[in-house]
């Protein structure tokens, strides 16, 4: 059965990749045409939606929207230059959360990161329920009670792509990308060029209704709608942060790829985004019940221009397509974002472990789940989705570049360019934070509000994580000090340890770790229960390959061995005091547990007469949430020694 499981798991998933294979980055790291398609189609679908609602904003004062136009593309390349910061500052990832937690401070980071999180579950939710509204807009009424069923079969269908791979994911998707891009600009500028006359009079009949709005209801008036619009399409610029998020997975030089991949992202938004709304203006759409305003004003084209009718099916077909490929970016930065929050313990442990893919598997399956959950919820109904949609983001930018005014006000001595990074950050900020605030105001009693509280309860609840992780480490760290007379370093690094002469003489394995607290603490139960029992003394150690370490090149290097022969220096220093004839072994990989039994099997061959021994920590008011936590490694390890006949002793800790 279990061999049944692991063959239908490879061909869902794929085999297993070496995470210690030198040119593993190659494989899974994403080029910059790649991770536009991967990171940059979250922020270029927005243009199926984000226009549209900045259009029909203005009301019937549709003439100003060329200063709408032009704004947005001004927007999308300032926040995407000020992102630029970001990805120069913050070379392996993380993006707003990395940059609020180290310009503004931890609390701030972990509000900024729970945003992030909601928003790209939310992401995934919206994009794939608009992609199936806009696919069932071309199919007949009667099959629309399917659309919630066939919804979730795409986001179960992304998160077996994903757990695959980020790199295979979108390789799958690079077709429906590419034919968004290219079917959109060719109507775009065929809208542009059949109306080429209409172009050139657009500025002085805006500058006239401006004139003309402003002595009627006033210049304020005036200013005020214009801005309401430009916030209200504030969902344009969803998108833009995902490759500062996820710079840990592009090729190297990352910062190069990163702002190369930034730049398409910027070009290709601005020119469909302005594009889309400078043909709602010249082609005079307005909006049909029923029908996007894409829909309306791509229909205007394609007839007046004697397009073939099929057009406008295929059209409306990858603009569903790319919403679906903009869900997938959802799927690549939720994962990384918990994978850094669990890192600095403001989550679980377990979103950082890496598949033997070399992705972030819980974190893919929480954001699937989740989304899954959300959709459920509101029927798989877009316009409810969207008003949850609408605030966080901001939130995030906002954070984003305050932090980054901050930092350059601060480097004001020691970076000579601090000035005009400081012009473009608070400029950015400014933006940012302007739509945020307009956004939560409009959108607040329409469900707004439901945002906040999500994002509060995301926001606690990382709270209690850390409350908890900080209980649990501050114990240990008693534990560790207890015992810190024992390791002298100076003595250490000449100490001659003791070395074991007789492997058939009765051995006990000690699996350990950095905590040299539970190590010792289950050594000196051992001698304390079987006094004169065993002659020699092992100890073996694992170092977890996880989304950080895979991140850092110093894991290919020397530093990652190091700290693991380090640790096993110290318990045989420990040892070579109290006369105790030991030796020790390390290994690393992504998972654990198994590196540990390799370890184990090896030494068995060796000595022939060995018991395995751990500590595990027990809580005094032990529950689901301490399990929840924590990932029981030893319990796991001894129930896999067992199967195989070996005998492992779990030693307790109260903590």
């Amino acid at each position: 059965m279990n061999k049944f499981i692991f063959i239908i798991k490879q061909l869902l998933v794929g085999k297993p990749l070496n995470a210690l294979n030198p040119h593993i980055k190659d494989h899974i790291a994403l080029v910059a045409i790649i991770a536009w398609v991967g990171l940059g189609a979250d922020g270029l679908s927005s243009s199926a939606y984000g226009p549209e609602q900045a259009f029909l904003a203005l009301g019937t004062h549709t003439h100003i929207s060329i200063y709408l136009a032009l704004a947005t593309a001004v927007t999308v390349f300032l926040i995407s230059l000020s992102y630029n910061q970001v990805i120069e500052l913050f070379p392996n990832g993380g993006g707003g959360y990395k940059v609020a937690t180290h310009l503004l401070g931890p609390r701030a980071g972990v509000i900024s990161g729970s945003a992030l999180i909601v928003d790209y579950i939310l992401t995934i939710a919206v994009s794939t329920a608009s992609a199936i509204d806009a696919v069932f807009s071309l199919v007949p009424e009667k099959y629309s009670h399917h659309k919630v069923e066939i919804e979730i079969l795409m986001i179960i269908l992304l998160i077996v792509l994903n757990l695959r791979g980020m790199k295979e994911s979108i390789r799958v998707l690079i077709p429906l990308f590419l034919g968004f891009l290219i079917t959109h600009i060719a109507i775009i500028s065929i809208g542009l060029f059949s109306h080429h006359s209409a172009i050139f009079s657009v500025l002085p009949v805006a500058a006239r209704e401006a004139k003309d709005m402003s002595h009627n209801i006033g210049l304020f008036a005036t200013i005020a709608i214009l801005l309401r619009a430009y916030s209200l399409g504030g969902g344009t610029y969803t998108g833009l942060e995902a490759v500062s998020n996820n710079v840990n997975m592009l090729a190297e030089p990352r910062v190069r790829t990163g702002k190369l991949t930034m730049l398409y992202m910027a070009v290709s938004l601005s020119f469909t985004a302005g594009g889309i709304i400078l043909l709602y203006l010249i082609w005079h759409a307005t909006p049909v019940e029923g029908q996007t305003l894409n829909a309306v004003v791509f229909d205007k084209i394609i007839h007046e221009t004697h397009l073939s009718e099929f057009w406008l099916p295929v059209l409306l077909f990858f603009e569903a397509t790319l919403l679906f490929v903009g869900a997938n970016t959802g799927f690549l930065g939720c994962p990384a974002v918990m994978a850094n929050m669990a890192v600095d313990k403001w989550l679980p442990r377990q979103f950082r472990e890496l598949s033997n893919r070399l992705v972030t598997q819980n974190g893919i399956l929480i954001s699937g789940i989740a989304a899954i959950v959300i959709l459920l919820w509101a029927h798989g109904e877009v316009s409810t989705l969207v008003i949850l949609y609408s605030i966080n983001v901001f939130l995030t930018f906002s954070m984003s570049l305050l932090g980054l005014t901050v930092y350059w006000i601060k480097s004001r001595k020691t970076r000579p360019e601090w000035w005009r990074k400081l012009i473009m950050s608070s400029i950015g900020f400014i933006v940012c934070a302007s739509i945020l605030v307009v956004t939560t105001l409009e959108k607040f009693t329409e469900g707004g509000w439901l945002t906040v509280v999500i994002t509060t309860c995301v926001v606690s609840f990382c709270f209690l994580v850390r409350i908890h992780y900080r209980n649990v480490g501050r114990k240990l760290k008693d534990a560790d000090t207890i015992f810190a007379t024992h390791f002298n370093n100076a003595q250490l690094k000449n100490t001659q340890f003791l070395p074991i002469e007789n492997k058939m003489a009765k051995t006990a394995v000690f699996f350990v770790t950095k905590h040299y607290g539970a190590g010792l603490h289950a050594l000196l139960w051992v001698r304390r229960l079987f006094p004169n029992v065993f002659e020699n003394y092992i100890f073996l150690t694992s170092g977890e390959i996880d989304s950080e370490s895979l991140a850092n090149d110093e894991i290919f290097k020397k530093q990652y061995r190091k700290d693991l022969h380090s640790i096993i220096e110290r318990y045989r220093y420990f040892c070579t005091e109290h006369n105790l004839k030991s030796e020790g072994l390390f290994s690393y990989g992504i998972d654990e547990i198994a590196e540990l039994i390799k370890l184990a099997e090896f030494v068995e061959q060796d000595y022939t007469d060995c018991v395995f021994f751990a500590s595990k920590l027990v809580f005094v008011d032990e529950s689901l949430w301490s399990r929840l936590l924590h990932n029981n490694t030893v319990s796991v390890l001894q129930r896999e020694l067992h199967l195989q006949g070996r005998q492992m002793v779990i030693l307790p800790m109260k903590i």
